[in-house]
């Protein structure tokens, strides 16, 4: 089996490439990305990457078609990859986010590749009442990075994708440690606020909920969906990736990290105004689809392997918000500098860090 993963030297495909050799041993693995974030590693351990049979680089918007020949499988996450970067790169994002992802489908199916796998994302639902959103619920985008999701499954749903069998995995919050770790996702930060500073800030009143997955079993949801049967949800198919068990307010994670970080103070702004990114969501189908690759971790091991992680690198940063652990800090840099475009694109003479 021959598999392309988009975006594989970010947070998730970091962790999906090791998980990967060690579930499918027999399986290709080819790399395709823009290197935007290839030196943010956060291990001492090698290279994720020696784990690939092949590494390109290169701008999704541009990824040949011929890169397609012989592949089995596309696992695509090369995406703006959250809230404050898809705002910050509004147009970029629905270029990479969206049309890219639908090119590639496209020319993926074109080419008789069996599976293609979409990471996208739970936070389609937005604002929510207390009810754990279905998949068939409405949808509530909030963001222009919440908005590129939607519209590359309307696109996927629309578009001749023939046999192919296509998974969009609207995924719960990402957190978990990464040989590429990042600190800009709610869980990540606390563990770091709390070992570089032993307090966490938390800036809303601590009430909005978020659904988070760990990043370790993101790569065990990818792996079923490389592989799933079309009997399996059919031939397209969109579904909550997560656990019911992890639909968490943000207070409840902080305190969370507290216990496991001895000395941290917690500070909740109970006076903040309502924070509109809250939602509860129902992974009763993907727990019915994929039983035998339902989430293993848990909130405490979550913690610890973030934790630990951070601990092995020495971290103590405590301006850690303005460090390249927050990869809009990555691209704004790339770019003032002027080895990107505000497209998002290497300029002539530019190099990768």
């Amino acid at each position: 089996m021959r598999i392309l993963i988009t975006g594989n030297l970010g947070y998730v495909g970091s962790v999906l490439v090791g998980h990967l050799r060690r579930a499918l041993p027999e399986a290709r693995l080819v790399g395709y990305d823009a290197a935007f974030f290839a030196h943010c590693l956060t291990t001492r351990d090698p290279l994720p990457e020696r784990l690939l049979e092949r590494q390109h680089f290169g701008d999704v918007r541009d990824l040949p078609a011929d890169l397609l020949e012989g592949v089995d499988a596309v696992v695509h996450l090369a995406a703006v990859s959250n809230d404050p970067m898809g705002n910050r790169f509004e147009e970029v994002t629905d270029a990479i986010n969206h049309r890219a992802s639908l090119r590639l489908a496209e020319m993926a199916a074109a080419r008789g590749v069996g599976h293609f796998v979409f990471a996208s994302s739970c936070s389609v639902y937005g604002l929510a009442d207390a009810t754990p959103r279905r998949e068939n619920d409405a949808l509530n985008p909030l963001t222009a990075y919440a908005r590129s999701k939607i519209a590359t499954e309307e696109g996927l749903r629309q578009a001749d994708l023939g046999e192919m069998v296509t998974t969009s995995l609207r995924f719960a919050t990402a957190c978990g440690f990464s040989p590429r770790l990042r600190l800009d996702l709610v869980l990540n930060d606390f563990v770091a606020a709390a070992l570089a500073a032993r307090r966490i800030s938390v800036l809303s009143d601590g009430s909005p909920w978020r659904p988070l997955i760990d990043v370790a079993d993101m790569a065990r949801a990818i792996e079923w969906a490389l592989t799933r049967p079309e009997t399996a949800g059919g031939r397209l198919l969109a579904v909550n990736a997560g656990s019911d068990g992890w639909n968490y307010q943000v207070r409840d994670l902080a305190h969370a990290v507290a216990e496991a970080v001895a000395g941290t103070e917690v500070s909740i702004n109970r006076a903040a105004p309502p924070d509109q990114r809250s939602y509860r969501v129902d992974f009763g189908l993907f727990r019915e689809l994929a039983p035998a690759h339902q989430p293993r971790m848990t909130l405490p091991r979550s913690i610890a392997g973030l934790r630990d992680g951070l601990a092995a690198i020495a971290f103590a940063d405590a301006e850690f918000r303005a460090s390249p652990l927050m990869r809009l800090k990555v691209l704004d840099r790339l770019t003032e500098e002027g080895a990107l475009g505000n497209d998002l694109r290497w300029r002539e003479g530019g190099k990768a860090p």
